[in-house]
């Protein structure tokens, strides 16, 4: 099943990777909404942009950066695969490392980069905004994964 080249040509995987984007972000949706302030992260990010709260943040504008990022972590994703299979060859091990480096750039990114923005925002809050934006990222990349990495290798 697995071998030293990619299984996958990039004129099928990114798009894939753009589909497989969107239908982890659906379901990342739907965990956002059970997490404590899983909701939460694209009103921070919204906030940013606009330099606002994110309790008063832009919720059309939050939607789309939601969405949008969501959107185009896919073709991200796909890019950490080729790159994993440039490096350890095409294998699981290949497609574990590009979902755990993926999630690492998601967490991060929020959390290092977009999370400490805003003022207002208490210590605790953070830490559960935080938290909650993990669950939903380790839920994008188990649906994310496996439409990008998996599925075209069975068909």
């Amino acid at each position: 099943m697995f071998d030293s080249t990619p299984l996958v040509t990039p004129v099928v995987r990114f798009p894939l990777g753009l589909i497989g984007g969107l239908l982890a972000t659906l379901v990342m949706d739907r965990v956002m909404a059970r997490v404590r302030e899983g909701e939460t992260p694209p009103t921070v990010a919204a906030g940013v942009l606009t330099q606002t709260h994110p309790d008063r943040a832009p919720e059309r504008l939050a939607t789309v950066v939601h969405y949008l990022a969501g959107l185009l972590t896919g073709p991200l994703f796909v890019y950490l695969l080729y790159l994993s299979e440039f490096v350890v060859g095409s294998s699981p091990l290949g497609v574990v490392a590009a979902g755990v480096v993926l999630f690492l750039l998601m967490v991060g990114f929020f959390v290092v980069v977009v999370l400490p923005r805003p003022d207002g925002l208490a210590p605790n809050r953070r830490g559960d905004i935080a938290r909650g934006w993990a669950v939903s990222a380790a839920a994008y990349v188990l649906v994310l994964v496996p439409v990008v990495a998996v599925v075209p290798t069975v068909l």
